[in-house]
This record gives structure tokens, sequence and C-alpha cells, in this order.
């Protein structure tokens, strides 16, 4: 969508939005491609060394389509995709795009008390998962899930059984279509409702953070979960609806030496890359020549050390971006054409009204504020699912506010300064304080708990729970130890607290509010 430029102005002055009225990402992603260049390649399959086209994502979605409608699955109808990245994920959301369902990707590091809130809030009718996701799925309550289907029981049977022919839903491009729960800073992760148009929305994001992507021989491979909106939304979808083939292989565990491999035998050439998974890169000896032509990477700032290093190793200028969840993609750097400069993160992306507001909602250029997006964006969420509340309180007269602090210089260029929220930034993570606390005091050991970011330079930030200890239970590393496995098995292995503290008394305010800001200062020094 964005046009050839010489310049950053350039670029934002010629970029107009091509929003159309009717618009179906399931057809967009799919559809489109197969009725036009049927053999074309979507999807390389890395593990089984096998290729997809996009001819026969369209038959295996058509086939899941129908089986999903057979089951009662219709428009406006929740549907969890409970899945690492492989080709079932991407039928699963095609499938129920293209039904005019509601698609709600789920990570397959949520332990049962996160899956329970969020398919239990969206009144999920049915999941796509594996083997150990349905076995999750069966021990929780979950009275409007009336379909789950196991991707390793019987799928491939189902499927056959099943017409690869369905016309996908003729949907507004205002209609709802993913619902992607984010965690506040406190009480439960909210889930933010996303219309068909957010695909869209991100393109320009997406396009500026690949130096001008498409180009003849991309390809696009991400390490993200594409649970998350970074791989779902910034690499998966975006590269589908461009015709790229997107190289799927998320690692179980993730090391420098099996990310280089891979590259190097699967010709990547523009990847996204979280600022962990770089600095774990980094720590590899005498890493091989690779042929990338873009870098991407978001979540937390990268600092001038991994920027050098990205151009020393990676042969490219590592280009960052920043959004979240309920708006996300709205600013990004782009070497190409001069859009980079060390210490700021990115200039609002082409299509985007974004500024930096004083407490008057009133833009300020050099002076640090609130990093706010106006109201009208595409990649703009609906809303907080049945939270009305917290929808109107995300939003500042026509402002969107980010809750991030930030200084615009004269040039549009953004700088971070900081959260003005508890949202704990973790390997790219964003994490709610909220619901780990919820999760803490279900343990018999717990009476207080504040939880935290405390600085790491691996991670950028690592969970870490300051507890007051019920009476009758004494401070011990073993007792440290199993309150983070109680949190780790009831949320999620990105989640637990990797440092646990106990203290005699949390710092309160009169309300009997916990104090995080001085539970923060404490974990800096700790």
């Amino acid at each position: 969508m964005l046009p050839d430029a010489a310049s950053y102005a350039e670029l934002r002055e010629r970029f107009r939005w091509s929003i159309p009225e009717r618009y179906n990402i399931g057809w967009d992603i799919c559809d489109k491609w197969a009725r036009s260049d049927p053999d074309r390649v979507a999807l390389i399959l890395d593990e089984e060394d096998r290729t997809v086209t996009f001819e026969e994502l369209r038959s295996l979605s058509n086939r899941l389509a129908n089986l999903l409608t057979a089951r009662g699955v219709g428009p406006g109808d929740r549907v969890g995709v409970l899945l690492p990245q492989s080709l079932e994920t991407a039928v699963a959301h095609i499938a129920a795009l293209k039904i005019g369902a509601i698609t709600i990707p789920l990570a397959t590091l949520f332990g049962g008390e996160a899956l329970g809130h969020r398919l239990s809030d969206a009144g999920a009718k049915a999941v796509v998962t594996h083997a150990a996701g349905a076995a999750q799925l069966a021990a929780l309550d979950l009275p409007a899930l009336t379909t789950v289907l196991n991707i390793e029981d019987g799928f491939g049977a189902l499927l056959n059984a099943e017409s690869d022919g369905f016309t996908p839903r003729d949907t507004a491009s205002e209609d709802p279509a993913i619902l992607i729960y984010t965690s506040g800073t406190t009480g439960k992760p909210k889930g933010a409702l996303h219309a068909h148009r957010t695909l869209l929305g991100h393109l320009p994001g997406v396009e500026m953070g690949h130096d001008l992507l498409p180009r003849p021989g991309d390809n696009m491979w991400t390490p993200a979960d594409w649970a998350w909106i970074g791989g779902l939304l910034d690499v998966l979808m975006p590269a589908l609806h461009h015709g790229l083939p997107v190289i799927v292989r998320r690692f179980a565990k993730f090391t420098g030496e099996a990310a280089f491999d891979l590259m190097v035998r699967r010709q990547v050439r523009t990847a996204f890359i979280p600022p962990t998974a770089l600095k774990i890169m980094r720590a590899v000896p005498d890493p091989p020549r690779l042929n990338l032509r873009s870098v991407s990477s978001g979540g937390e700032s990268l600092g001038a050390e991994l920027l050098d290093w990205g151009r020393r190793v990676l042969g490219v200028t590592i280009n960052e971006f920043y959004g979240q969840t309920e708006c996300n993609m709205i600013v990004a750097s782009t070497q190409c054409i001069g859009a980079q400069r060390a210490g700021v993160m990115g200039w609002p992306v082409p299509g985007h009204d974004l500024a930096v507001l004083d407490d008057t909602a009133q833009p300020v250029t050099g002076a640090e504020g609130r990093i706010a997006v106006r109201r009208g964006s595409p990649v703009m969420f609906l809303g907080y699912w049945n939270n009305e509340a917290a929808t109107a309180e995300k939003f500042d007269r026509d402002w969107l506010i980010t809750g991030d602090r930030g200084v615009q210089e004269a040039d549009g260029a953004i700088r971070f300064v900081g959260r003005d929220d508890d949202v704990i930034t973790s390997a790219g993570y964003r994490i709610g304080p909220g619901e780990i606390e919820d999760c803490l005091l279900k343990h018999e050991a717990v009476a207080l708990a504040g939880v935290v970011g405390k600085p790491d330079p691996l991670r950028g930030e690592i969970v870490t729970a300051y507890i007051v200890l019920a009476e009758g239970f004494e401070p011990s590393d073993a007792l440290a130890d199993e309150i983070a496995r109680f949190v780790k098995t009831r949320l999620a292995a990105h989640e637990y607290p990797r440092a646990v503290t106990f203290l005699d008394a949390l710092p309160m305010t009169t309300t009997g509010k916990i104090i995080r800001r001085e539970l923060r200062e404490r974990a800096r020094h700790d």
C-alpha cells in the first residue's frame, strides 16, 4: 500500500488509505491468490520440508469452514485457535474468518486459568487445537463451548469428508474479525476486538518496517508465536496478503544457532525478530553470512550496540516499530529512505495521526507527554469485548491513549521515554500484573502480592513478585520456587515470576491499593 518514495516526508505526503466498504480477511489472504495464481507458494513448512500453495490453503480452509458450519458455527461466533505456528493455525483462522466468525488467537503457553478466562469471557463456541490443548479444555467449565477439534485426532478424515467449495461471507470491513486478549494493569485480561479492516490498517507499518515491502524474492519468517499480534498481524497475514511465502517454524526452545541455521537453509529475506531473540543470536560465535533484505523488531527499544551488531552480522540496519494490541504498527523506522536514527523508535506510520499530548490533550513538540493516536485509524480496535467502561477509559477526547510516554521531535520522530502504566514488557510480551497478582493470591501461603517488572539485560524486564506471607508460613527458597511454579502452570510460561521476594508489608495507598511505583523502584536496586 505504501508508494515508492525517496524520503519519509514524500512517503507520508503521497500515502492514501484505500479501505473498501466490503472486505474479508480470509478471502484476501487466501482465495484472492488461489483464484489468480493457484500454484503460488503460501507456506513453507520447515520441519516437514514441504510447501503449501494458495490453492491448497483455499481447499483446506473451505473444508474446515464447512465442518465448522455443520457444527453450528456462524457469523459472529467466537472460534479459539489454540495452536503453535503450523499449517492448521493458518487454516483455522482463514476458515473462521470466511464464515464471518471471530477468531481468538490463544498461546499454547497458557495454563488452565488463563485459557478459561479468555474462552469464558468471549463465550467461545469452538476451538481448534492439538491433543495437549484438548486435554486442558476438557478440565475447564465452558458451557458455551460446543466443539473442540483436535488436529491430532481424526482431523484429516473430518476435513476430507467435507466439500472444498465454500463462498466466503460478504463481510463489511467494519465487521468484527479477531479478538485478542491483552493484559491490563488491574483485574482480568481484556479482549481487544478488531474489525476485518485491521489487516489493511497494519499494512503500511509492516511495509515501512520492512523497507517498503514487498520486493522481488521476499519471504517472511518470525520466531514469534502467531497467537500474538506481532506474529499474526505483523507477519503471517500481511505476508499472505502480499502473496509472499511464510516460513513456518517456531522452536520449542529458541537458540541463536537454530535461528541462523533456519535462515541460511530457507534463504530468509525478511524477518521479524523480537529484541530478546536478537540478543540470544548475538551470543553466537562466528555466525554464518545471511541473505537478508530487512529485519524488523518491536516490543522494546533496541540499544545502539544491538543495532551496530545487526549491521555487522545481519548485514542490515534493524528497523524498529511500535504499537500495542489495541492499535498496532503506528510507529516505524526504515533504513532505505533514511528514516532511521539512533535514540528514536521511529516515525508515525503514514495514514496514522499520531501525537504526543500534554495533560490537556494538546499535541506538543520537544516535551514529554502521552503517546496517542487520533480516532479513525483503520488499525484501531473496535473496543474491549463487553466492556464499554474500559473502552471509554482508553480515550481522551479524540485520542486513543497508548499508556506510554514519549517526546516528538521537530521532524516527527518519536523518542520513547517509558510507560505511565504498570504493564511489564518482557521478551517482547506485554504483561499486566493484575492477572498474576490474582493468581498468586490463590496460593495458600500468599496473603498479599504486588507484581512489577525488574530490569533485565536479556528480556528487558522480568516479572518480579513481592509477597507478604500468610500466617503460619516462613520465607524460603523452596517456597519461592513453589509459588513461581504455581503461577507458571496456571497462567503462562512467560508470566510466572522469575524473582520472588518476601516482605513484611507492601507499600499501600490510604485506600488500600498497592503502590507499584515504589515496588518498581525497589526492583531496580534489588
